[in-house]
């Protein structure tokens, strides 16, 4: 299948879609992550438009230790099954937008992952099956306020907090999971790099054992771990998560809104 990307973007009284053609954006008459959506007959330039998250998810399911280098460096062990929590789609913002610092948190930090986006109700799919529910791919940041997960012991409050899920530039379509580069930078230096051949549950698996108990809707999301050299951000900060195929997200790091 031809790789196809997909923008969510603000427009003047509503949020529209749209097909990525080159420099343009082709815009659509609804969500094509869960319904047919035809073009329009519209085209706007994409560097004139504000991006959003180019998914509302009704669900974030996120895996946790699913590289051996990020199990080694935080000093814990391999998951014996997929280690799973969930984060709020309060948590959602689009490329551009400040991730807050919050006042209960002294370490936040970065976590570069590949975002899987559902196109199909799924349940209790077979994994020789489960990529052909995927409608797309795009870049995710599972921002962290590590000081309280390490103070709790779990990591799900931890991520929680609002504007603590930056995802996009845009869904792109038609990508093999396999092998996707991963990197992560902060401020121009490079901090993450692996490749998704790394992960110790593949995507099509995660897909699976989740849809085994949780039944998946279009637009949801399966955030699929991080690998190596997590470490903590400032206000002033900008992140970058890139991954092949897709493109980079970016995002500033800014004080908790007053």
């Amino acid at each position: 299948m031809e790789a196809q990307r997909f923008v969510r973007f603000a427009s003047p009284g509503a949020v529209r879609h749209g097909r990525v053609n080159g420099t343009t954006v082709e815009v659509l008459d609804g969500d094509p992550v869960r319904e047919e959506a035809r073009p329009i007959g519209r085209s706007v330039p994409l560097d004139a438009l504000r991006l959003l998250a180019p998914v509302q998810p009704g669900k974030i399911v996120a895996v946790g230790r699913n590289y051996a280098d990020h199990i080694a460096e935080m000093g814990m062990g391999a998951p014996a099954v997929p280690r799973l929590f969930f984060k709020p789609p309060s948590a959602v913002i689009g490329p551009g937008e400040p991730i807050r610092y919050p006042a209960q948190s002294r370490q936040v930090e970065y976590e570069a992952e590949l975002a899987v986006v559902i196109g199909r109700t799924t349940r209790d799919v077979p994994a020789a099956e489960a990529l052909s529910q995927v409608f797309g791919y795009t870049c995710a940041n599972d921002v962290t306020a590590r000081d309280i997960q390490k103070a709790d012991g779990q990591p799900s409050w931890a991520k929680a907090f609002d504007t603590f899920c930056p995802l996009g530039p845009w869904i792109t379509t038609g990508l093999d999971p396999a092998d996707l580069e991963i990197e992560c930078h902060v401020n121009g230096e490079r901090r993450q790099h692996a490749r998704t051949a790394q992960l110790l549950t593949p995507v099509a698996d995660l897909i699976a054992y989740i849809s085994a108990a949780v039944t998946l809707d279009p637009g949801d999301i399966i955030l699929t771990g991080t690998p190596a050299g997590v470490g903590p951000v400032l206000p002033g900060d900008t992140v970058e998560v890139s991954a092949t195929g897709i493109g980079t997200l970016t995002n500033p790091v800014a004080s908790a809104a007053r």
